[in-house]
């Protein structure tokens, strides 16, 4: 691992994804995906990324063995994770701790017991042999040449049921040499004053450099996590997403963008702030979970604005309901069209896809109304900005945009003997002169008309052929009608390069399907540059 440059020692931004991070429900990341989401980490700026627990699994001991050759690190240090020696035993003959000197990290990370129940209960050992344990394995491994950060489990819970105890932990530990001594609100029950009231008090007591490590089954790992900076904490331990294990960690990207633009801190390499949207993205990719959309910061609706009051405001100023540029973290401002629109909320709309309508206020009236009215009928055009371009081309140019003539289309579902069921889908159209007869096949009707469609055209629109359906969305709007109810269909659709989602609303799904898929041709062969021929 190549050091090249690394962010200033007094603040640490600790990142525990790849341990902590890993223990969520559905995350199962292989060395490949850890030694990936270390880059990106690394590539982000984060000082500390605590890699796993060598010597417990055959995962995180090769994860090590592999960092080793595969990982070249600007700005971070790794960091390997474990736990004290075992009770009456000495720590230069502890086989786990060798495994940590052995992993080549250079920092250590040592969970320790700060709770006196869990002493007596979980290690079942002495009060006096857990403090010995904490001296003994820091000494230990400073004289191995490593750094040692110590994780006091369960602090905050151990220091209301016996303070004196839960601060003998912090004070054994940094009085053998760990740099670092972090508070670990373990069970996530902490809110953020009594947070602030502890740090400052252990601080005062001890004179230790302390950290936090915050999980958020209050919702305030965040917060708590903030309010021990306020306190005197300059160590704050963090995962990706707030991926942890229950409802998670603090979440890195919110503490970091807090830390960096409202406390004006400077916790990452210069420039690396603006690539946090992105790296979040990265990250819940690698994992293989959905992006959160609403996540503060980095999130698709981070700054989406839906409300007209809201768009009007926005008109003069931005600012006047942004926290932030949005840039200044990656991230970009929307507009969000809906029958809550008003002019300025089109207006705004239709100069983020490059249509200028300020100077025309009975055209940017008339799609405005446009919009309630379809939205009446049950469109939507939040999630689906293809469709809304195509209603604003086609008030613009006062006509609809077509590159076909529709005579009719037909699906047909039909069940054999054996319990196999088939889809087939015929498509009648013009185009450019031409009648046009084409047959598909499909897992679904809509798949087998996705199908005949493309048969249809593809010899007349070669970009066709780059065209992928990539996600598609089914919503009963007027439940009371039960099976007869009116139905929205949402499609997302990639180019390769590109995706753009289109909506259609129809009294039955497949000719929702159909409206959908019409406007996400007639999009998609627009940004490839072709003209509307019908």
């Amino acid at each position: 691992m190549t050091e090249v440059t690394r962010t200033d020692d007094s603040f640490h931004v600790f990142d525990t994804t790849l341990r902590d991070g890993a223990q969520r429900e559905g995350i199962n990341l292989t060395v490949a995906d850890k030694l990936a989401i270390a880059r990106h980490l690394d590539e982000f700026g984060v000082g500390f990324i605590e890699g796993g627990w060598p010597g417990a699994n055959p995962r995180d001991t090769e994860f090590f063995a592999r960092a080793a050759t595969e990982l070249e690190l600007e700005h971070a240090r790794l960091v390997a994770f474990g736990a004290t020696r075992r009770a009456g035993g000495r720590a230069a003959e502890d086989p786990q701790l060798a495994a940590l000197v052995t992993s080549g990290a250079p920092v250590i990370t040592l969970v320790a017991k700060a709770h006196d129940r869990h002493v007596e209960l979980a290690l079942r050992t002495t009060l006096d042999e857990n403090l010995e344990m904490v001296r003994d394995s820091v000494e230990f491994l400073r004289s191995q040449g490593r750094r040692v950060f110590i994780d006091c489990e369960h602090f905050f819970d151990g220091y209301r049921a016996n303070p004196e105890y839960a601060v003998s932990v912090v004070r054994t530990a940094h009085e053998a040499g760990a740099d670092v001594v972090v508070l670990c609100d373990t069970n996530g029950g902490m809110l953020p004053a009594g947070v602030r009231e502890i740090v400052a008090e252990v601080l005062a007591r001890t004179g230790a450099r302390l950290g936090i490590h915050a999980q958020d089954d209050t919702g305030c790992a965040v917060a708590n996590t903030l309010a021990a900076v306020d306190a005197g904490a300059t160590h704050v331990q963090c995962t990706a997403n707030g991926y942890g294990e229950r409802v998670g960690n603090a979440n890195l990207f919110p503490v970091v963008g807090a830390l960096e633009i409202k406390y004006d801190r400077r916790v990452l390499p210069a420039g690396r702030l603006a690539e946090m949207t992105r790296i979040s993205h990265a990250i819940a990719e690698l994992v293989n979970l959905t992006p959160s959309t609403h996540q503060p910061y980095v999130g698709f609706s981070a700054f989406a604005h839906k409300a007209g009051l809201h768009a009007s405001a926005i008109k003069v100023d931005p600012d006047l309901y942004q926290h932030i540029d949005p840039e200044r973290v990656g991230n970009t401002m929307r507009m969000l069209v809906s029958d809550m629109a008003g002019r300025a909320s089109v207006e705004l709309k239709g100069k983020e896809l490059g249509y200028d309508l300020s100077s025309d206020r009975d055209l940017a009236g008339r799609v405005v109304a446009k919009v309630k009215e379809q939205e009446n009928l049950g469109y939507t055009y939040e999630s689906a900005d293809a469709s809304f371009e195509l209603l604003l081309r086609d008030e613009v140019r006062g006509r609809r945009d077509r590159f076909y003539t529709l005579e009719s289309w037909r699906t047909i579902s039909e069940q054999g003997p054996n319990g196999f069921t088939g889809n087939e889908a015929t498509v009648k159209l013009w185009a450019k002169g031409e009648r046009r007869i084409a047959t598909g096949e499909g897992n679904g009707p809509v798949n087998a008309l996705d199908q005949a469609l493309r048969a249809a055209l593809e010899g007349i629109y070669p970009p066709l052929a780059t065209f992928e359906l990539v996600d598609y969305k089914v919503r009963i709007l007027e439940g009371q009608h039960g099976t007869g109810s009116k139905t929205r269909v949402l499609i997302e659709s990639t180019d390769g390069a590109a995706t753009w989602s289109t909506v259609g609303v129809a009294d039955n799904v497949v000719a929702a399907s159909w409206l959908a898929l019409e406007d996400a041709y007639t999009y998609g062969l627009i940004r490839a540059g072709l003209e509307p021929t019908e």
